[in-house]
């Protein structure tokens, strides 16, 4: 059997879609199965075993150079990629117009999310086959609930995101136990206080931890060299690529996080994680999985640092 999951993105939703793979790989061992996703994020399908080619899509940075002759050959070049293998089933499990489209593009059995289950319902339009899921479960059971219909396998089958983080030496780090904090995430009304970040470093590194900030771009990094000055003791990591953010975060003892696709990798991983929520709700995409996860706050609703050791200290227990 030959299939392809489209889950393009974002970093926490193609995360959420590595137990599909597993569940898929458990229920047919010879099955090939290949994988669409936007290019930035193409190193996340690739950490798992039971994926064959990963097919990366560039559509975020296509629409931004939609009037250069090279973004349209590279679309040209994706539609020939996409469609030249021949899929039993061709399975999107993201449910938006765009993915969709992109299902059209490939050969075999489309099979997607219906109308009243889909989150652009025009998107069920171009499957071959829909399937009705419950819309307000978590992300990660959406997405097994779907292929098990499809697949007509059972719905009970255990919980694995089943990747391991790839070899890094990363020989800038510290000796000692880690606390990675991850302070950045792709919307500033996300943020958590920087005191607080400040008060819970100071307490890690009372526990013997040295707390490491990743950051991506400049004004992340800029945040994560404030915390680093005003809590001394903790290291600010030089820019990483996504692989080495995994091997970074396979070696910590405890990771705290925003609301950002990183924290669910560090659950992926089963590395105990805490997620900070402030202005989102973390009922249907919250940290999920079989390690120490937890999800703290809501919407309005941020942790306090107080919540925060008590739950680390506890993480730090198990």
């Amino acid at each position: 059997m030959r299939i392809l999951l489209v889950k393009t993105s974002s970093l926490g939703d193609v995360i959420h879609n590595l137990p599909v793979v597993s569940d898929l790989r458990r229920s047919f061992p010879e099955a090939r199965i290949d994988w669409c996703v936007e290019e930035a994020f193409a190193d996340v399908p690739s950490m798992h075993p039971g994926v064959g080619q990963v097919i990366p899509v560039a559509l975020r940075r296509w629409r931004k150079n939609l009037g250069g002759l090279a973004t349209w050959r590279e679309m040209r070049d994706f539609r020939r990629r996409i469609g030249e293998t021949r899929y039993d089933v061709v399975l999107d499990t993201q449910g938006l117009l765009k993915s969709a489209l992109i299902a059209r593009q490939a050969q075999g059995r489309r099979c997607g999310y219906a109308a009243e289950a889909a989150r652009e319902p025009l998107a069920a339009r171009f499957y071959d086959a829909t399937f009705v899921i419950p819309r307000h479960v978590h992300a990660v059971q959406r997405n097994r609930w779907l292929a098990a219909a499809v697949f007509e396998y059972p719905l009970d089958l255990p919980l694995d995101y089943g990747i391991a983080a790839p070899v890094s030496a990363l020989s800038w780090l510290p000796t000692g136990p880690l606390a990675v904090l991850l302070t950045a995430t792709s919307r500033d009304d996300k943020l958590w206080d920087e005191r607080h970040w400040c008060a819970v470093g100071r307490a890690l590194l009372a526990r013997g931890l040295t707390p490491v900030l990743p950051s991506g771009h400049a004004l992340e990094r800029q945040r994560a060299e404030r915390l680093a000055a005003a809590v001394v003791g903790s290291v600010v990591a030089p820019p990483l690529c996504l692989p080495q953010v995994a091997a970074l975060i396979a070696r910590a003892s405890l990771a705290i996080g925003v609301d950002t696709g990183l924290a669910h990798l560090a659950a992926a991983l089963r590395v105990p994680v805490l997620a900070l929520y402030i202005a989102t709700d973390p009922a249907l995409t919250g940290v999920c999985g079989t390690g120490f996860v937890r999800n703290l706050g809501g919407a309005g609703t941020p942790p306090s640092v107080q919540e925060v050791l008590t739950v680390a200290a506890q993480a730090l227990r198990a």
